[in-house]
This record gives structure tokens, C-alpha cells and sequence, in this order.
């Protein structure tokens, strides 16, 4: 699978509750909007970048990629931040990280690519082991565009569970060695706590 035939996306399009109710790509690290770290972090990995965003539209299409809000009413969850991805992807796969965690690996999507062709799947995703347990990541996701049919149903079942999602297909998880590099930042202690 080329760089090419993958399309990055940023979800940015969360209510931010447990923030405070701020928008979460725009909160400063390291002087940088979060939703900048992800970008910069995913482009060098993928062929082309979209965000996910319902606010302030305004200053995430400041970030040089397409911005595209949910497809659904009323902030669902990630995936109709993938939905909206799904929609607007001219690629044959895609790839979604969360604008709040700076330090994704910078091998994710090649690593995801490289099982997802091995395992014949429709879908892999990220996992680590965090105090002796399997961590699945399922917000970085690397899926088949031709997914979207079964998204489109699925959601519009009322449905809004990854994981009952991607278990109606072939889904893997791949292993990654440091939890560290999937830590997000949900509250403003985080933040925080990211800037060490």
C-alpha cells in the first residue's frame, strides 16, 4: 500500500467536556494548537489531510487541510468523525488519529498498512499494553474507504460504538511498545502534564 493511497484525518470534532467544554485541537502545546501537532505528525505518514471539526471552522481550515464537520447532529462520538472522513476520502484507505495525543508514533500508518495487507483485513488498529493489559486505541484506525456503506448503516441504526462497529469486520489490532506515545489529553491537567 503507497502513502498515496492513504487520506489522513484529524478528529477535532468533540465537545471538549471533560476541558471545560473548550475546543481540544485548539488548546496550546508547546505554543503549537494540538490539532497542528497532529497534522504535522500524520502528513510526513499519509498522501493527503482532513480534519474532523464542528467549531471554529474558521481557524482549523487556517491549518492548510480540508475541514469537514460531522455528518451527524449533535456530536455522536469518533465515529461520525470517521463517517464524515469516510465521505469526503478520495483515497482507497483512511486513516484517523485524535488531535489531542502529540506523540502518536511517527510508523503508525506504515506499521497499520503493513498488517492491515498481511492480515487481508478491512481494518487495523492501534494497541499497547498498559499495566499488564491489552490497550486497544481504536481512534487510530486505518480502514478501507469501500467501509462506508456499512458506516451510513450502522449509525443510522442509532448505533455509535467503535467496537461494535469494527467487529462486523475483519479487524486487527496492532501492538505498539510505548503506551507513552498514545497518551491523550482529555482535561486541562493533561494538557498540562504534556508539556513536561
Amino acid at each position: 500500500m503507497a502513502r498515496d493511497d492513504i487520506t489522513g484525518l484529524i478528529l477535532a470534532g468533540g465537545r471538549g467536556s471533560r476541558m471545560g467544554g473548550v475546543d481540544k485541537g485548539l488548546q496550546n502545546h508547546q505554543g503549537t494548537p494540538l490539532a497542528m501537532h497532529a497534522l504535522l505528525r500524520l502528513g510526513p505518514q499519509v498522501g493527503a489531510l482532513m480534519i474532523n471539526a464542528n467549531r471554529n471552522l474558521g481557524a482549523y481550515e487556517a491549518m492548510g487541510a480540508p475541514v469537514w464537520p460531522d455528518a451527524l447532529p449533535d456530536y455522536p462520538g469518533p465515529l461520525a468523525g470517521f463517517l464524515a472522513g469516510l465521505e469526503h476520502c478520495e483515497t482507497p484507505y483512511l486513516v484517523t488519529v485524535p488531535c489531542d495525543t502529540p506523540h502518536f508514533p511517527p510508523d503508525l500508518v506504515e506499521r497499520l498498512a503493513a498488517a492491515l495487507e498481511a492480515e487481508g483485513a478491512d481494518i487495523a488498529m492501534a494497541a499497547t499494553v498498559e499495566n499488564g493489559e491489552r490497550q486497544v486505541q481504536p481512534v487510530f484506525c486505518l480502514m478501507k474507504t469501500a467501509l462506508m456503506e456499512s458506516l451510513v448503516a450502522f449509525t443510522a441504526s442509532g448505533q455509535r460504538k467503535i467496537d461494535r462497529w469494527t467487529a462486523q469486520h475483519r479487524c486487527i489490532e496492532v501492538m505498539f511498545d510505548d503506551p507513552n506515545a498514545f497518551f491523550n489529553a482529555n482535561t486541562l491537567a493533561e494538557l498540562q502534564q504534556l508539556q513536561r
